[in-house]
């Protein structure tokens, strides 16, 4: 695998290099701000590219646009942003905006390696993670109008998990029940949330923007 960084804060931007490396994963780039990083993705054209969501100069929202742009230059490239707070209007935006082969992380996660690197690995696969901070957030924010509320509780639990960017089995083995009960909660949660068999795009990735759309007070 070859990826890119794009992290303003020196130590971070190195830690990340020296992990990633030390995993077998070749880091063709480590930049500081987004010009460098469009220059980057041209030159390498790596697997994945790993973003600050607040890059130089205004340290703001930059990394989340860099993001967009990079999926805009290169379709379905996969993007794990990190993120020093929970913010979660930002995760809204990154799925919105093309919604597989992303990931939202808060940077603590670096630090526990094997959930950063699983993922990592995940977004790379195609998946869709959510930092589980951001889920448990989300879960204390809803709405009266919120279609969330239709769920059962053990839909809502399966849900969140979706959100994770957990598959079916990981989600059985977490809640201790079969695989054919999560598919059975997943088909109740399509339904209730308008999602039919025909619906155009990824099922499982719109119900997880329909968690986030609907979180906001």
């Amino acid at each position: 695998m070859r990826v890119v960084i794009a992290e303003d804060d020196a130590l971070l931007r190195e830690g990340l290099v020296l992990l990633l490396r030390s995993e077998g994963i070749d880091v063709a780039a480590a930049v500081d701000n987004p010009d460098d990083l469009v220059t980057a993705l041209a030159d390498h054209q790596p697997d994945a590219a790993i973003l600050d969501v607040r890059l130089p100069p205004t340290f703001t929202d930059e990394g989340l646009r860099a993001a967009v742009e990079a999926r805009r230059r290169v379709p379905g490239l996969p993007i794990l942003v990190l993120s020093a707070y929970v913010e979660d209007s930002y995760a809204g935006d990154l799925l919105a905006g093309g919604a597989e082969a992303v990931g939202y992380l808060l940077k603590e996660r670096v630090g526990k390696v094997a959930t950063f690197l699983d993922a990592l690995h995940r977004v790379v696969a195609g998946g869709t993670v959510l930092d589980p901070e951001v889920v448990s957030q989300l879960m204390v924010r809803r709405r009266a109008d919120d279609p969330i509320r239709a769920l059962t509780p053990r839909e809502r639990e399966v849900l969140a998990l979706m959100a994770e960017g957990h598959a079916n089995q990981a989600i059985a083995d977490r809640l201790v029940v079969t695989e054919t009960a999560v598919s059975k909660h997943i088909r109740n949660i399509f339904a209730k949330l308008g999602l039919p068999p025909g619906e155009h795009g990824h099922r499982r990735v719109l119900a997880v923007l329909t968690y986030l759309q609907t979180s906001s007070a």
